[in-house]
């Protein structure tokens, strides 16, 4: 067994994921980039479980009762329990031998013959004969130094990697990547529609089952618990479907992923679903979904959404299996707040006048790993305590930095956020300049149904700096007599060198 160097735990920066993937990078190169996928993400799911399993394990053991083996222990306190043979410590030991690839596939048999929800969802392809077992073993090594540990207010760790592992593999491979929905944003959706216990939740493109990882903390929070909520989902991806159950599975969440990944336009898996809460993150601006072979759908209650756009499709679709009682939180990019092309803004129209939008917030941009498209989250519910009216919030300005390129948005500012909707239920005054404003119907109307939040919530005062204006004129004025003087040697210099060359101006 290789030498154990300190192991670096999870701080919930980008780091992290940077240090499997260069750990990954080893077998890059040696299968096609499509078997490098599920190698190498199954490799991260057998040792994010066998951190978690093999930390409590040891806890266990040192208390001294001898019930480290009682899957009872672990599953009382949400963790995954892991058979002896999938178990990290046990499949290191075979990193430098030409079995490495049977022991891994056998470590998956073992996980699944334990865990019937996983069965034929993980990959068993690493005893392939034409694969570099030597690399495999090194990666093994590698991972083996990387602590996967993490507790439960961390975030989706699993879902995370995975997300940054597939834009790595697009920026190879040269194509398009999933959309990670970043926790800051789940966190938002969540606060803000409050799915408690004994309801449907249901997310139509669910990715890695982010927000159902989030739904469960927020449920658990407020003394609920997840075996009371019914949970639902679809996903088109296959990869990303069988990553979605291997992600709910180890948090000990059930849910109904449908029988298999399919389309959810062309291929509802839950065509009488009626949810209590939808969230969702569809991808932004979808141009190839099949709408030309829906135009009669009876979804399509405020209009025919665009065939060359998802975005108005995806809101329909969650309006239709949404309950009597229902509210939907979904991530949409900005475009849809105010496009007025292919129908889109006459079914806006529609909803709006229909009384089913009771939120949007403006989002920050640089949240996302994958892109930078500005995004807005919208807020529709069939059971708005304010009637005619829908709260605007303005976000742009808030979050922090947390990397070169990655900005986050923080527990206290979501918590202003959730806060503030709720006191606009309450029927409490909200309207904060340059943040937030509650409008009627017939003020989105006088703006031509556009949901920018900009256009209502206004533009904060300055703070007065105590600076006289003749003052400050005077600096400015002389700062402009400055930059003026320079642009006029400057641009005596370009002339100068023009001339050198045989050019003259």
């Amino acid at each position: 067994m290789a030498k154990k160097k300190e192991a670096v735990k999870n701080t919930g920066n980008v780091g992290f994921e940077e240090q499997l993937w260069e750990a990954a990078e080893i077998l890059w190169g040696s299968m096609a980039p499509s078997a490098y996928q599920n190698i190498v993400l199954g490799l991260v799911f057998l040792k994010y479980v066998s951190d978690r399993f093999e930390a409590k394990y040891n806890e266990l053991k040192a208390e001294g009762y001898g019930d480290e083996e009682d899957e009872d222990e672990y599953k009382a306190v949400g963790i995954f329990y892991v058979p002896e043979k999938a178990r990290w410590s046990y499949i290191q030991q075979f990193a430098g031998k030409e079995e490495i690839g049977t022991v891994i596939d056998n470590a998956m048999v073992a996980i699944e013959e334990h865990h019937p929800n996983l069965k034929g969802v993980l990959p068993k392809d690493y005893s392939k004969p034409d694969w570099d077992k030597q690399k495999l073993g090194d990666v093994i090594i590698k991972f083996s130094n990387i602590l996967m540990e993490v507790d439960e207010n961390d975030r989706d760790v699993l879902g995370r990697t995975y997300e940054y592992f597939l834009t790595k593999f697009s920026k190879n491979a040269g194509k398009g990547g999933e959309f990670f929905t970043p926790p800051c944003i789940v966190k938002i959706l969540v606060e803000v529609i409050q799915p408690y216990k004994g309801k449907r939740i249901y997310d139509p493109c669910c990715g890695s089952g982010g927000m159902f990882v989030q739904s469960r903390k927020f449920i658990e929070a407020h003394s609920g618990r997840i075996n009371e909520v019914s949970i639902y989902g679809q996903d088109a991806n296959p990869e990303t479907w069988r990553l979605c159950k291997m992600n709910l599975a180890i948090r000990g969440i059930e849910a109904d992923l449908g029988d298999s990944a399919a389309d959810t336009f062309l291929n509802d898996k839950h065509p009488t679903l009626k949810a209590d809460f939808i969230l969702a993150n569809p991808p932004f601006n979808l141009s190839a979904w099949g709408g030309d072979k829906l135009t009669d759908d009876p979804r399509w209650v405020y209009g025919i959404p665009p065939v060359g756009n998802a975005n108005f499709a995806w809101i329909e679709h969650m309006i239709s299996h949404l309950s009597t009682e229902g509210r939907i939180g979904l991530v949409l990019a900005n475009g849809a707040l105010s496009s007025e092309t292919s129908n889109e803004g006459v079914i806006r129209k529609n909803i709006i006048n229909a009384d089913l939008v009771e939120g949007i917030i403006s989002l920050p941009g640089q949240l996302f790993y994958t892109v930078q498209i500005p995004v807005s989250l919208w807020f529709i519910s069939r059971r708005k305590e304010q009637k005619g009216k829908t709260l605007f919030i303005d976000a742009r300005n808030l979050g922090h930095m947390v990397s070169r390129t990655q900005k986050e948005i923080s527990e206290e500012e979501i918590r202003k956020i959730a806060d503030t909707f709720d006191n606009f239920r309450k029927g409490n005054e909200v309207d904060e300049l340059g943040f937030a404003k509650s409008a009627t119907t017939e003020e989105i109307a006088a703006q031509d149904y556009i949901l920018t939040p900009g256009r209502y919530v206004g533009i904060p005062e300055e703070e007065d700096d105590g600076i006289p204006f003749e003052e400050k004129m005077k600096t400015l004025t002389s700062e402009l007599s400055d930059l003026f003087k320079q642009s006029h040697e400057l641009e005596e210099e370009i002339k100068k060198q023009l001339k050198g060359i045989g050019y003259e101006i």
